[in-house]
């Protein structure tokens, strides 16, 4: 078993640090807010004061945060995890960020002589809390082989991706695949519901034809056919709406950077701005469907 420093216990990370323990691992959580390291604690965690006091002597580490700038400063600032874990570490960044500082970090966990995948997640929260995430991972060989049995006490699927990089990048282009299916399936159930076309015989006819997805058949945006789905519970997520439009920005930053031509991708990040700016962005993403019904209340 590892001493694993866990950085960044929020909805994803809280959960996952505790699947980690579940696992047999000594986890050392830090987050910058109070209210979830203790959380973290109630889940058999070890509470410390700082990301530099999570990676010290720690196995592994393991980073679940919000954007590029911040993985780039816990690891590599003055002070940071890269300066003070033990040489030939594992470090494995579960957070969503742009592929350049995926592979900026990475370049610097290998100079300080450590190991580094990044291993984006699919599954949301209740992934989370059931220990059945989808990881999307990135890295050499070698690290990829030390990560796998990490993931596997939080995760069912871990695929690897390629080089440095890769599990963002996979993760960047699943999400906007996914924003753009989400919005094309609400936009054919509000066609049905003005053509009186009731939505539980759209789901019947297209989840057998070749209309059938993943956010029709699992995920459904109206409230009936898949119970399990956020629209049977007031589009409380899940995966919020913002989360989503963060995928398809750094889809489109992406896309841009790569000469890439992506016009439904900027469709829909236009789309879920647009819901955003309303006040919706703590909604789930399948939500979505209201503003396109003209329903915002």
């Amino acid at each position: 078993m590892a001493v694993i420093g866990f950085i960044g216990l929020g909805n994803m990370g809280g959960p996952m640090a505790g699947n980690l323990v579940k696992a047999g691992h000594t986890v050392r959580a830090f987050d910058l807010s109070k209210d979830s390291v203790a959380k973290a604690v109630e889940r058999g965690c070890v509470a410390v004061a700082s990301a530099a006091d999570a990676a010290t002597g720690a196995d592994v580490v393991v980073t679940m945060l919000p954007a590029g700038q911040h993985v780039r400063a816990v690891y590599c600032n003055d002070g940071g995890v890269l300066s003070v874990a033990p040489k030939g570490a594992l470090m494995i960044d579960c957070s969503t960020v742009d592929v350049d500082s995926a592979r900026a970090v990475a370049k610097a966990a290998e100079e300080a002589g450590m190991a580094m995948v990044d291993a984006p997640v699919s599954g949301g929260t209740a992934g989370a809390e059931g220990g059945t995430l989808t990881f999307m991972v990135g890295g050499p060989d070698a690290a990829f082989d030390r990560a796998r049995p990490v993931l596997e006490a939080m995760g069912k699927t871990i695929v690897h991706a390629g080089g440095p990089g890769n599990g963002q990048a996979a993760k960047i282009c699943n999400n906007m695949l996914l924003g753009i299916c989400m919005i094309g399936t609400s936009e054919a159930f509000m066609l049905a519901k003005r053509l009186g076309l009731d939505a539980q015989k759209l789901f019947d006819i297209s989840s057998k034809a070749s209309g059938q997805n993943w956010s029709m058949t699992s995920y459904c945006p109206v409230p009936g056919p898949v119970p399990t789905s956020p629209a049977n519970r007031g589009y409380t997520p899940g995966f919020a709406a913002d989360m989503m439009l963060k995928d398809l920005k750094l889809s489109q930053e992406a896309a841009a950077r790569a000469g890439a031509s992506t016009p439904l991708g900027a469709a829909a990040e236009s789309l879920y701005q647009l819901f955003s700016n309303a006040g919706h962005g703590g909604v789930d993403f399948s939500g979505i469907i209201k503003m396109l019904d003209g329903d915002m209340t």
